[in-house]
């Protein structure tokens, strides 16, 4: 692991992460291979999908509620690559999501029932030198989960319909991974588990399936990018995040 910030925690420290991201296959793409090693040494992941990715796909023959099912089952076998057996969704509408009090109060509870150490999120800025992690879905998903994470999920007394009604008491994040956003101030060296990262993505047939060479191509230029610029040794290759202490 490279890291160009000093108050990032320690894997040791970390018993429970929480991905929260807008549709299926953004995990992948962002944080995959990252995920890989927190499991291979013993961390608890959990995988939360605000939609169900029903907007997504190139196969005008299948309904969208076909393609809601579908995009499921494809997140959860993506998941077993990265070491994940737990995955949930919202069931928010694909290409709709705003970041409301509803949607922040959805993230809470799942804050609350996990209670992770570490949230890892898409990013609520939008990056104008790589357009495509802005989709409106992701940022308005990384403007909920922060909002989740501070203030709401900590504070006892926001949602308290949630320790009323459900028993979750508040939880503390300590720290936050963006993901897909214009910074970055940590990268983590995943060359050794790149080719689980592309078994995850290519998990996801319905998105990725008609891409063949080019995947592993696309994702080798672009890792190779974030390990020169963390100052990785030629042919490294990197996930790069943002990140964030909120203890």
């Amino acid at each position: 692991m490279v890291e160009t910030v000093t108050n990032v925690l320690d894997d040791s420290e970390v018993r429970r992460v929480l991905a929260v991201m807008a549709h299926p296959d953004d995990v992948d793409f962002g944080a995959a291979g990252t995920v890989a090693g927190w499991t291979d040494r013993g961390i608890e992941v959990v995988y939360l999908m605000v939609t169900d990715g029903d907007a997504g796909g190139f196969d005008d023959g299948i309904t969208r509620a076909e393609m809601a099912a579908l995009r499921r089952e494809e997140q959860r076998a993506a998941a077993k690559c990265a070491g994940v057996g737990d995955v949930r969704f919202l069931g928010y509408s694909d290409g709709r999501v705003e970041a409301t009090l509803e949607l922040r109060r959805d993230i809470s509870r799942v804050i609350r029932q996990v209670r992770p150490d570490r949230v890892v999120m898409p990013s609520p800025e939008r990056n104008y030198e790589r357009i495509y992690p802005s989709h409106p879905d992701h940022r308005a998903v990384g403007s909920a989960a922060l909002d989740a994470v501070y203030p709401d999920a900590r504070n006892p007394y926001a949602f308290p319909e949630l320790l009323a009604e459900e028993g979750l008491g508040a939880w503390t994040v300590r720290e936050v991974w963006i993901s897909g956003g214009p910074s970055t101030n940590h990268s983590v060296d995943i060359t050794d588990r790149f080719d689980r990262k592309l078994n995850a993505l290519r998990a996801h047939a319905s998105q990725t399936g008609h891409m063949g060479d080019e995947l592993p191509e696309m994702l080798r230029g672009w890792l190779s990018g974030n390990a020169a610029a963390a100052g990785l040794p030629e042919g490294r290759l990197a996930e790069a995040f943002l990140v964030v202490e909120t203890a």
